[in-house]
């Protein structure tokens, strides 16, 4: 079946980048010109994804104001003379058809993705991370869709990190397939002792997942920090029918990180065409002043 849906988790309340994200879901903090968000859901676009879910919480209606229309706006834009600028706003509220439901709870990112039921029916779909921005010419969603079609099972977006990193994030038991992929049989989320660490590779940003996560999200008790993690639920499917990992390529991003946030803002502001050689002149001058 082929992979038409996309859930994107954002109601996380963005603790590592405070005070920006008191106010301001972290979701929407730009890089260059552009939310985080949208970056995320033009990945999904080019990926051949046609529905969205975007699972939020309280606070966080700035994200559904940006994927909507504004006539004010509009109107102005185009009194202006600005059609270019008038046909990019406007493009974004066509991007895709776009849904919205409220997390009650900040219970983890297994409970969101729970949420995403009724929405997802019997059918295959990919999940993208809010935090993670992933920025390259072969969207990397599109890349675990393709994996998940040949082989048939879930798929996750993975990369090697540090020994010190793998502690926050998941580690991995793998073998080669070919290429930058792998069969995933086991997974453990944080591990804090060595003999935890199953890999130094990480599941970050991206998965293709099949609706029977839903049935072991319902069974998944309490994980790390107390909340139902994704990575638990499929742990389950890693050790049972089995997952493909998919060493991605592309740079991401992590919005939840405020360096992370810096370096998405220099790196797409000096590819950009237009901004990228004044800005690589002025970043030369700052860094030469200091």
């Amino acid at each position: 079946m082929k992979v038409t849906k996309a859930v994107i988790p954002a109601a996380g309340l963005g603790t590592r980048v405070l005070p920006a994200t008191k106010a301001m879901p972290k979701e929407m903090l730009t890089i260059v010109d552009k939310p985080a968000i949208q970056y995320i859901v033009e990945e999904a676009v080019r990926s051949g994804i046609t529905d969205i879910l975007i699972i939020t919480n309280r606070g966080k209606g700035v994200i559904e104001d940006h994927f909507d229309r504004c006539p004010e706006l509009e109107e102005r834009l185009l009194a202006s003379g600005k059609k270019d600028v008038y046909d990019e706003v406007v493009g974004i509220s066509k991007l895709a058809n776009i849904f919205f439901i409220r997390q009650k709870e900040t219970k983890g990112l297994g409970h969101a993705v729970s949420c995403a039921k009724n929405f997802v029916g019997n059918e295959p779909f990919a999940v993208l991370y809010g935090d993670d921005v992933i920025i390259g010419e072969d969207p990397a969603c599109g890349q675990l869709i393709r994996a998940y079609e040949e082989f048939g099972k879930a798929v996750v977006g993975i990369k090697a990190v540090s020994e010190e990193a793998i502690r926050k994030y998941s580690s991995l038991k793998l073998d080669p397939i070919r290429d930058n992929l792998f069969s995933c049989t086991d997974m453990v989320e944080k591990p804090q002792t060595k003999e935890e660490i199953l890999s130094l590779y990480s599941i970050l940003g991206r998965c293709v997942l099949t609706p029977d996560i839903f049935d072991i999200l319902e069974n998944t008790a309490p994980g790390a920090g107390g909340e139902i993690q994704l990575t638990d639920a499929m742990r389950t499917l890693a050790r049972t029918v089995g997952m493909t990992g998919v060493d991605f390529t592309g740079i991401r991003y992590d919005m939840g990180d405020k360096l992370g946030i810096l370096k998405a803002t220099v790196e797409v502001a000096l590819a950009n065409p237009v901004l990228g050689e004044p800005f690589k002149e002025y970043l030369k001058e700052t860094v030469a002043a200091f």
